[in-house]
């Protein structure tokens, strides 16, 4: 194989052209936006400013975040805020589930902060919100983008148990930078978190970002650790830096690069990659639902 040169060593700032986000427009993105103003709705689509909100939200895709909007973790590519979260709202999956269910989400994806502060790492409000979309949207198929519960396994299984449609929980990056791009995590404790769903027998799926200073060999290297660990899916995208205090972006990686991602990663054994430079995690979320 023949490695593609990368934009720069250096971090930079001015993004190029292929980063251009296409207008949402279409009939069932207007009544999506609709009723989220109307009802004054949450997703992390908009609160995010995620490029494919338009896209996904046509699609009848919505991602919704639990659990609070404060985090106990300081990952240093990542815009939520850090410190000390409220109190758990045990009316919050109910809440949801009428958001799911107002919007006729056709595909729900859940994700969270992390909880650390929490001995259950809030995997009783996961458990409860999955069982109030069921109950409400039983129509609704459902993807749970989760933490990696400290490695406290009992509270993984919890969530495992509601058996969503495909159950994912991303790397972020490869094994020589977890250390820096995500401060209290740990590579092998998120590659055994994927092992433990992939043996439960659901849909896995994990996602990384791309020019953070990795190079194609530890992605090559990633790649071999996600699919030796039972991970069907795989996404990758572009790093964008959300603020200046936050890690550099190194590299615009082109999508001729990303098209090779791809390609090799079919190689390795993964059922499906996405891969491109807006992808993200929630991205085409509704095509993963394939039978295993």
């Amino acid at each position: 194989m023949i490695a593609l040169p990368v934009v720069s060593e250096n971090p930079v700032q001015r993004k190029p052209d292929w980063l251009r986000v296409k207008l949402p427009v279409g009939k069932e993105y207007a009544q999506v936006r609709s009723l989220v103003d109307t009802h004054k709705l949450h997703t992390i689509c908009e609160s995010g400013n995620c490029p494919n909100m338009g896209e996904c939200w046509g699609a009848g895709t919505a991602t919704f975040m639990i659990l609070g909007n404060i985090c106990t973790r300081s990952c240093s590519f990542c815009a939520v805020a850090t410190g000390r979260p409220l109190a758990v709202d045990t009316d919050e999956p109910n809440r949801v589930a009428n958001s799911v269910k107002l919007m006729q989400v056709k595909h729900c994806v859940i994700t969270s902060v992390d909880r650390d502060d929490l001995k259950d790492g809030g995997s009783i409000i996961w458990a409860e919100t999955l069982q109030a979309i069921r109950r409400e949207s039983p129509e609704t198929t459902l993807e749970t983008l989760i933490p990696d519960f400290r490695g406290i396994w009992d509270n993984l299984y919890r969530v495992l148990e509601e058996r969503p449609e495909v159950m994912s929980h991303n790397v972020e990056t490869v094994r020589r930078l977890t250390k820096q791009v995500r401060i209290q995590a740990k590579y092998d404790r998120s590659l055994e978190c994927l092992k433990r769903i992939s043996d439960f027998g659901l849909r896995t799926k994990t996602g990384i970002m791309l020019g953070l200073g990795e190079t194609e060999d530890d992605v090559f290297e990633a790649m071999d650790d996600l699919v030796a660990n039972g991970v069907h899916i795989l996404t990758l995208g572009q790093y964008l830096q959300p603020t200046r205090n936050h890690h550099p972006v190194l590299d615009w990686i082109h999508p001729d690069q990303f098209a090779k991602y791809k390609e090799v990663g079919m190689e390795k054994g993964f059922k499906y990659v996405e891969s491109g430079p807006l992808v993200r995690s929630s991205y085409h979320a509704e095509k993963h639902l394939f039978d295993l």
